[in-house]
């Protein structure tokens, strides 16, 4: 959109100045790229661990007399000090924390370790440089710990009322709850190495080119990611939560190295895809429509919808088209293959997301 300006009459006619902000000219390179493309595939061993959380998230705690241990569940009181003061949020009563869940910051979790029900400890402790809350970043501090009870886990058994929470019959068992299990994960890990090569792709093609990024298009995505966050804030807190936000608390400076990263993207995408031509594989579209939606109860009543919205279809042949973009630059670029677990696929996207 252009910048009005200097608006005047003259001889009976509006005369104003207009600025305009170019579209930067770009060449994308990519030819050569280093990028490192993972595989991963899902084990025994990772259907059983996924099994046992599955149990876990539906396990009931039973009081113990016994000592704090990793993967039980306290509930105490803390009051926090530092330099002797106490301070905003540092204090609560009939708290729950499972040891273990690295809930807390780095040493709470084990100062609490080893204390039994009634006890009352004083730990010390320090708080991470990056903390949010700026007056307690990198400050050491001390907590009063009361404990008040101990639970240990009690996992349920894989019975007809275990199976039957996941549409399963005794008669079915656990070899097809397992089998379930395992396409579920398998599809979790198609996903997440598609997300894995593209993040990879992506960075490479940004860090090997420069690109002058127009004011309009860093504001136009600065305030995108803003309200992206506000959204998400709403969601997590409810309307009232939201209302405490205001634009003040989100300045520019906090999405700017993101947005600046988003906008290059996107130019260079767009230059990968007119120089090459692409165009959306419909048959692609149809084959990821139907992958996801196998995971659905009625497939079909799913695959309809996308047939039928042309906007939900529309924002699946954008995912497409960038796998296409991916596919293209990839064919060019140096691709190095490493196997990684499971696990550590999914810490990794984890960490991305985080990002």
């Amino acid at each position: 959109m252009p910048n009005i300006d200097k608006v005047e009459n003259k001889d009976d006619a509006l005369v104003y100045q207009a600025t305009v902000e170019v579209y930067p000219e770009v060449e994308a390179k990519f030819e050569g790229l280093e990028v490192s493309r993972k595989s991963s595939e899902v084990t025994d061993k990772d259907v059983d661990a996924m099994l046992e959380n599955l149990q876990k998230q539906r396990a009931e705690w039973t009081e113990t007399k016994g000592m704090a241990k990793k993967d039980m569940q306290v509930t105490f009181d803390f009051e926090g000090t530092v330099d002797g003061e106490k301070f905003e949020g540092g204090a609560a009563e009939d708290f729950k924390l499972v040891l273990g869940s690295g809930r807390m910051i780095p040493g709470f979790e084990d100062g609490i370790v080893g204390m039994k029900k009634g006890e009352e400890k004083v730990i010390d402790v320090t708080f991470p440089e990056d903390y949010q809350a700026e007056n307690l970043a990198g400050k050491a501090a001390q907590f009063k710990i009361t404990v008040k009870l101990v639970e240990k886990q009690k996992l349920p058994e894989i019975d007809a009322e275990f199976l039957k929470i996941f549409g399963l019959t005794e008669e079915e068992g656990v070899e097809k709850l397992k089998a379930d299990v395992r396409k579920n994960m398998e599809r979790e890990v198609k996903n997440g190495l598609r997300n894995q090569v593209k993040g990879a792709t992506f960075d490479a093609l940004v860090a090997a080119n420069d690109v002058e990024v127009p004011e309009s298009m860093l504001a136009q995505e600065i305030d995108r990611q803003r309200q992206q966050m506000i959204q998400q804030f709403t969601q997590q807190f409810g309307a009232q939560g939201a209302k405490a936000f205001d634009s003040s608390m989100l300045p520019d400076e906090l999405f700017k190295e993101q947005a600046e990263k988003a906008v290059k993207l996107g130019v260079l995408v767009s230059k990968v895809l007119a120089d090459a031509k692409l165009e959306v594989d419909q048959s692609r579209v149809d084959a990821y429509i139907e992958d996801m939606a196998s995971s659905y109860e009625d497939p079909t009543e799913v695959i309809e919808y996308f047939k039928t919205d042309k906007q939900q279809r529309a924002q699946i042949e954008g995912v497409v088209l960038e796998d296409q973009v991916v596919d293209h630059i990839l064919a060019a670029a140096k691709v190095t293959d490493e196997v990684v677990s499971y696990q550590d696929l999914l810490k990794e996207q984890q960490a991305r997301q985080q990002g």
